[in-house]
């Protein structure tokens, strides 16, 4: 079961209720501003502010719904083309209360409730907010002067690059060379040392004839 709405109810039932608070509604549309008690005022507003809402949706559905509530096409028109484009811009607050006076007769409240349908005006920054603002704004630039400079960086490894690995081949070659050449004295000189073995073998022969 739904909670009830706090605070005292309007009229014999529910159904008295509702139907009292459209009425007060159409009228508030209609003449932007009315005087009733403090208390109807009250219950008036949260329903006044969300047919406004559906006002500023403007689609086909919301247009339904608020006829639904309302039951009148005169100030339904009224809140879609006129009173919806006054408060686009505000994000809620769409009606104000204000007392006004004691009724003569049962000493009860009066209050005004009027829509709130001037210009929308921004607040001032305050000094500190911009300084805070500047300073945010300001410190990326030294993060991307860092990057150009590590891109140039980049940028002449790349480039010197090719000239070591020229170096570093010629260097290899040069370490090759000599490598072969050791290797084929190593091949010759088995050679020369077997002439002179050979050379000792004949000549005793040769004494002993």
């Amino acid at each position: 079961m739904p909670k009830p709405t706090k605070g005292p109810r309007l009229g014999g039932g529910p159904a008295h209720e509702r139907l009292l608070l459209a009425n007060l509604a159409v009228a508030l549309f209609t003449h932007k501003s009315i005087e009733t008690t403090e208390t109807k005022a009250k219950r008036l507003r949260p329903l006044a502010e969300r047919l406004v809402t559906f006002g500023k949706r403007g689609d086909l559905h919301a247009r339904r719904r608020v006829l639904g509530i309302l039951r009148n096409k005169d100030a339904t028109h009224e809140l879609f083309t006129v009173i919806a484009p006054q408060v686009e811009l505000r994000e809620g607050g769409y009606t104000r209360i204000t007392k006004t006076r004691f009724r003569k007769g049962d000493n009860a409240s009066m209050a005004q409730i009027e829509l709130v349908l001037e210009p929308v005006n921004p607040k001032p920054k305050s000094a500190k907010k911009t300084a805070a603002a500047a300073a945010a704004a300001a410190a990326p630039a030294p993060k991307a002067a860092a990057a150009v400079v590590a891109e140039d960086i980049v940028e002449d490894v790349v480039t010197d690059s090719p000239v070591d690995g020229v170096v570093e081949t010629e260097v290899v070659e040069s370490v090759e060379v000599p490598e072969a050449a050791e290797a084929d004295e190593a091949v010759e000189a088995p050679a020369d040392d077997a002439a002179p073995e050979a050379a000792e073998e004949s000549a005793p022969e040769g004494d002993d004839k």
